[in-house]
């Protein structure tokens, strides 16, 4: 069995209000490999000898980070990276398409992060699923826990077909089938702040634990690839955030498998 390859990317030059999140990575393994938590995700399959962790890079060109994924993929593994910000997910995005050349994207977040451009940033962390449409990248996608969608973005998500779940009328039940290969994109701050301090846009009114826990473990297709994105560690309370993208680290490893 091939493993499935841990980058962590550690980049946030792309924020738009603080940054932090490229402090993460390290941050979240330190969470994952505590003693206080083991490394059996609930279906009751273990993630220990799943994991080939290339280690951490620190980006100083953002272009860069799409060569780094693409390293990893030529050995046709899977590859699940630890951000950074939300920026990190086009490049990320933009190397799987040779080898996904149709694929679906779950991304789970309070922003729709669709902004043609944001502060004249096209590459913003509040843009890279519009880079992501307008380049054809994903045949599907499908965004969950979305609280603060304004006009632009909605125009957006029109013009690019994606299909919304806001938290004001959400029903998981109806995400769950996707008919070709799976990535699933997570921002931290898709969780209320209650479960979730350390990141830098608190958003209440967010998704829970378990919810985020039960929309991963009853998706229905393969999942290919993954990140955690937008903790960041310095709004963290007792490290509750760094513990919980660890959990949801070992759901998502474990739907990977």
């Amino acid at each position: 069995m091939k493993k499935i390859i841990i980058q962590g990317i550690q980049y946030d030059e792309k924020s738009s209000y603080q940054r932090g999140s490229a402090l993460a990575p390290p941050l979240i393994r330190e969470a994952l490999n505590a003693g206080s938590m083991n490394l059996f995700a609930e279906d009751g399959r273990s993630i220990e000898n799943a994991m080939e962790d290339k280690g951490d890079f620190e980006i100083s060109d953002y272009f860069d980070i799409e060569q780094i994924t693409k390293k990893h993929l030529d050995s046709n593994h899977k590859i699940f990276t630890l951000g950074g910000d939300h920026s990190v997910t086009f490049p990320i995005i933009k190397a799987h398409h040779e080898q996904y050349p149709t694929l679906d994207i779950l991304h789970i977040d309070a922003h729709a992060d669709l902004y043609d451009d944001f502060e004249g940033d096209k590459y913003s962390h509040a843009c890279p699923f519009a880079r992501i449409m307008e380049h054809k990248f994903a045949a599907r996608l499908v965004q969950v826990g979305i609280r603060t969608l304004n006009t632009h973005q909605a125009e957006q998500a029109d013009k690019f077909g994606v299909e919304i779940h806001q938290m004001k009328d959400l029903d998981l039940t109806r995400i769950r089938h996707f008919d070709n290969p799976l990535y699933i994109s997570l921002d931290m701050d898709a969780f209320d702040p209650a479960f979730a301090p350390g990141v830098s846009h608190h958003e209440p009114g967010g998704l829970s634990s378990r919810q985020v826990i039960q929309l991963i473990q009853n998706i229905d297709a393969e999942v290919i690839g993954a990140d955690i994105v937008e903790y960041n560690p310095s709004r963290d309370v007792q490290k509750m955030t760094a513990f919980l993208a660890a959990k949801m680290m070992k759901e998502i490893l474990a739907k990977m498998l």
